[in-house]
């Protein structure tokens, strides 16, 4: 099968560089492209001809190309290439060897569960409130290129303004973190744990009401419909962006075809 492989060079900083990595999916036939400044890895992806689409790169530059590959009913692939690599983790990919998942094309075919924000497609999660904030300041740091951004972000948490206040299939709900996942997490204080199962056909609603998410509130379900403030801070795998509400999730069950290396 003919695959294709986009490469996000500013994932993290991390061996092998993205030439190396260029270099051996070239080296096993795969066409490969480094991205670019203002390159739409959306766009790139469904011009591309093949038969596999993939995309190296952390966990924020997934889901547009996997969106792609379920709209083109084609196989993705997803290349750790970033600092924490959730979606790879559960994937049970070798979050350490980016080498090594290039097996994946021609590799085995498992079939997971994709969440959908309205028509956007997320494969681990959307943030809104404290942790939403925490991202857009992250990014807003990084942008400026300031040290330790991800600590100065994190030291300006309890800063968040009020609780956010929702509905949630019309009940109300206040909290200062609210978490849709596409199925259930191993949730800590400041980081998500692993996912047992990604074809559980189910999300799970976590919200957290203290300055701190010691103690999560869970709803389970197929689908939730989330309405409040017209527009808010939300982070989609990661990435920043704002949302407007009201906004329905929901979730496709096995809808996604993913290749993994042989006997992974």
């Amino acid at each position: 099968m003919a695959g294709f492989l986009l490469i996000n060079p500013r994932s993290g900083k991390r061996r092998p560089s993205a030439d190396e990595l260029l270099a051996a999916a070239r080296a096993r036939e795969i066409e490969a492209r480094v991205l670019r400044q203002g390159d739409d890895p959306a766009a790139l992806a469904t011009e591309a001809r093949a038969d596999v689409l993939g995309i190296a790169g952390g966990d924020g530059s997934l889901a547009s190309v996997a969106q792609v590959a379920l709209e083109r009913e084609l196989p993705f692939v997803c290349v750790p290439f970033g600092t924490r690599n959730h979606f790879a983790r559960d994937l049970g990919l070798d979050h350490t060897d980016p080498l090594g998942a290039l097996a994946a094309f021609g590799g085995d075919q498992r079939r997971i569960d994709v969440g959908l924000a309205g028509d956007r497609v997320f494969l681990n999660n959307v943030s809104l409130g404290a942790y939403a904030s925490l991202v857009h300041r992250r990014e807003a740091h990084r942008r400026r290129r300031e040290m330790l951004a991800g600590v100065r972000a994190l030291l300006r948490m309890p800063a968040h303004p009020l609780p956010l206040r929702l509905r949630v299939d019309g009940e109300p709900l206040s909290a200062r973190v609210v978490l849709v996942a596409n199925n259930a997490y191993e949730l800590r204080l400041f980081d998500l744990g692993g996912r047992p199962s990604l074809t559980e056909g189910r999300l799970r609603l976590y919200s957290a009401h203290g300055l701190l998410p010691t103690a999560w509130d869970e709803r389970a379900g197929q689908r939730f419909e989330l309405d409040g403030p017209s527009v808010v801070q939300a982070a989609i795998d990661g990435e920043p962006l704002e949302l407007r509400l009201p906004l329905v999730f929901r979730v496709e069950t096995q809808a996604l075809r993913v290749l993994v290396p042989p006997s992974r």
